[in-house]
């Protein structure tokens, strides 16, 4: 059977529509102006200038400060010496030199977290996923990782109170595992529309290692726009993995994958979002002592996460999680459970099936 919309109410609609595209238009003209204020107070920097760094997501002066000056005269189009200017120059405004470590824990005060949708995963993170960080999940397939991921995406969107962050997730998926109907219950369960919230996770299917650093830097284009606070990326090193293969491909895997990390870990702390990686493992035949399987990426991730926790299969839909490396947290593993509707703890029945 057709349905017939009521003329006044479309028109409401359409009304109401057009009101939110001229707020939202009125809103983005307004941080425009205000970057276009901000960045222009820079010593060196012209309108003309000001706007080049803006078309190319440089919006803020954190993301400038943490930016190395060849990186923003080769993206941006300055000369040397003005990228080096404007780069210091931000670096003053935010005080960034030596700062007491009294200092450092003020400026701490500002790490928000993330729920996981199981609290004793949540204890074992400290009270969840941090921003200002990046946090990995490394271990087989079928152990939970994309799940983890996909319930991330959801909670996201939650209020603070709720332990969400109230914004956005970017989903880079290097492997085709995203699933949009898999948010579908995760959303039911924690209360959010799942058709709005779908619409909250922007997706980039990628193909190839350049394509996957290119998200990433356009990402700081969307990051304020879009209101992203959560950045996924399931797998950080698939796509490294298939294009290098031998040793003698090695040391430049290793120095793209350092380049890609660090460009993930400047847009965490520049826009004080979240950053979660998951990576795959391969086995260790030869090891007698020690642990069988390890992460890909060697020292080159190991070094550049913030925490790294390792999952592994228990009974059932049970898995087990260890804090592996933290610089912080202590050493520790907790049980948690998949489910339809996400991660949950073992204790807990679905409420979705």
């Amino acid at each position: 059977m057709a349905i017939v919309m009521n003329p006044r109410t479309s028109s409401r609609r359409r009304s109401k529509g057009t009101s939110q595209n001229l707020s939202n238009g009125s809103s983005k003209k307004q941080e425009e102006t205000n970057a276009l204020k901000l960045l222009t107070s820079l010593g060196g920097v012209g309108k003309a200038t000001a706007q080049k760094l803006i078309n190319h997501g440089y919006i803020n002066l954190e993301i400038i400060a943490v930016t190395p000056p060849k990186m923003l005269e080769e993206e941006v189009g300055i000369s040397s010496t003005l990228a080096m200017k404007i780069v210091e120059e931000a670096r003053k405004k935010l005080g960034l030199g030596f700062l007491s470590a009294r200092d450092l824990l003020q400026a701490r005060k500002n790490v928000k977290r993330l729920t996981t949708g199981s609290r004793a995963l949540d204890e074992l993170l400290g009270g969840g996923i941090e921003t200002q960080a990046i946090t990995e999940f490394y271990g087989e397939y079928r152990v939970g990782k994309t799940q983890i991921c996909f319930t991330l995406a959801i909670t996201v969107q939650l209020p603070e109170e709720k332990g969400g962050l109230e914004g956005k997730c970017l989903f880079i998926d290097t492997e085709g595992t995203f699933r949009p109907e898999r948010l579908i219950p995760i959303a039911q369960r924690f209360g959010l529309d799942p058709d709005e919230a779908l619409s909250n996770v922007i997706v980039a299917r990628v193909f190839s290692t350049d394509q996957q650093l290119e998200v990433v830097r356009q990402a700081r284009k969307l990051i304020k726009k879009e209101n992203i606070k959560l950045i996924v990326e399931d797998s950080l090193t698939a796509l490294f993995r298939s294009e290098y293969v031998g040793i003698d491909q090695l040391a430049t895997r290793q120095q793209k994958l350092n380049v890609h990390l660090h460009d993930l870990s400047r847009l965490s702390w520049a826009f004080n979002i979240a950053v979660v990686v998951t990576n795959q493992v391969v086995a260790n035949p030869g090891t007698f002592f020690g642990p069988q399987i390890s992460a890909i990426g060697g020292h080159i991730v190991a070094h550049h996460v913030t925490h790294r926790l390792y999952l592994r299969k228990a009974k059932g839909d049970k898995r087990i999680a260890r804090i592996e490396d933290s610089p912080y947290l202590p050493e520790g593993e907790i049980v948690f459970r998949i489910s339809y509707d996400g991660i949950r703890d073992v204790e807990e029945e679905s409420l979705v099936e």
